[in-house]
């Protein structure tokens, strides 16, 4: 069941700026976890930022959890991405923790029902199109 809480950006964080996991059940997450240091993050950030565009209406909620210590360092690598999905900070590890985070960036894809379906480590240019099937196959 999704019913971590976690610190947002986005407008979509109520007033004390908690998004909760639970309230999206009923839409496929593709929760990303990423560091600023990451260098296969700066390759997954654009492609996320077209999957966001093209899926949303079917139902899709990108969060990508930022594990940085500094929020600095976070700061400057959105500044550069502008990304037009939701943007978390997980600065002491815990929804990393939960979802046994090993390296980054490392995604969760989560369904309708709060499941988890899928946890992939890393991003590669070739992981693009079995990710882009296996977020499709849980939209449907």
């Amino acid at each position: 069941m999704l019913v971590m809480l976690w610190v947002a950006i986005d407008s979509t964080a109520n007033a004390a700026g908690i998004v909760d996991l639970a309230a999206l059940k009923g839409k496929v997450v593709y929760l990303d976890f990423w560091a600023s240091w990451c260098v296969p993050c700066r390759q997954s950030f654009p492609w996320m930022s077209e999957l966001q565009r093209s899926l949303e209406k079917e139902g899709l909620v990108i969060v990508a959890v930022n594990v940085d210590q500094e929020r600095a360092d976070a700061e400057h690598f959105l500044s550069e991405f502008r990304p037009p999905f939701r943007v978390a900070f997980d600065p002491k590890g815990s929804l990393a923790e939960h979802y046994h985070v090993n390296g980054m960036p490392t995604s969760v894809l989560i369904d309708r029902d709060g499941r988890t379906v899928k946890v992939h480590q890393g991003f590669r240019s070739r992981d693009r199109e079995s990710l882009e099937q296996q977020i499709r196959s849980v939209l449907k």
